[in-house]
């Protein structure tokens, strides 16, 4: 089964396209990174495959479902990480996912501590937002994608502002996700967060994909740890006007 459907998603603004037709298909269990520079064009691709931005052309299917259809149904299997976000500064971290669990449901309020503690966030549960730094911020930001148990998460740079462990400590995470059956989709310009989880890489660059396929080819391409290369060469390819593999 295929969670997330790709077809020909195009993104116009004004009169500038600010992400050319993308196409691909990402499998039940498994985990794609969009990696790019900033501006790329990866946020606006996750915000389309969030339904909170329409497409100019092309088709978004989730689980089989697309968002005008049955958004709904889209809505249920989804959980969404925006790359920022202010938080009520004068909640305190508990109080903060117990208001957004409390928008999913019984099921995800009984969760909010079990998710504190697998974000790393036990001990400030009682601790004002105001007084988190930014990768603690992006923990509880993390967190509240988790509390609805989704099928597909979908994560805006979510490594942002962590610090080598955490960054450590979400590579497990994302993982765990993966063991349990859950997808992932993310974004991120950190390739060793898309080396240690993605079974498949998307480059990106200036909204053109450059390269895309399963992690296994560019492991077999470019070595065992070869993404850097991997980036480079799409760079290469992009600035030299090749075409897109």
């Amino acid at each position: 089964m295929m969670i997330l459907e790709l077809d020909g998603v195009k993104k116009d603004i004004r009169s500038r396209t600010v992400v050319q037709p993308v196409d691909y298909r990402l499998p039940a269990g498994q985990v794609l990174a969009l990696c790019g520079g900033n501006g790329a064009g990866k946020s606006t691709i996750l915000r389309i495959v969030a339904g909170i931005s329409e497409p100019t052309s092309g088709t978004v299917r989730l689980g089989g479902r697309t968002w005008k259809e049955d958004r709904k149904g889209c809505s249920s299997i989804l959980g969404y990480m925006p790359d920022d976000f202010q938080f009520g500064q004068a909640l305190t971290a508990g109080e903060t996912l117990e208001f957004y669990a409390a928008l999913r449901g019984k099921a995800a309020l009984k969760r909010v501590d079990a998710v504190l503690e697998e974000v790393g966030l036990t001990s400030v549960r009682n601790g004002k937002v105001a007084s988190f730094s930014k990768g603690m911020r992006q923990r509880l930001l993390f967190g509240q994608a988790l509390l609805g148990e989704p099928e597909l998460l979908v994560l805006d740079e979510p490594t942002n502002g962590l610090d080598p462990y955490w960054l450590q400590a979400f590579a497990e995470l994302i993982n765990r996700r993966k063991e349990q059956g859950q997808s992932v989709i993310f974004s991120t310009h950190q390739l060793e967060a898309a080396e240690w989880t993605a079974d498949h890489v998307m480059f990106i660059h200036e909204g053109m994909v450059s390269m895309a396929g399963p992690m296994e080819e560019f492991r077999s391409r470019f070595g065992g740890n070869g993404l850097s290369q991997a980036f480079a060469h799409s760079a290469k390819l992009f600035q030299d006007g090749g075409t897109p593999t």
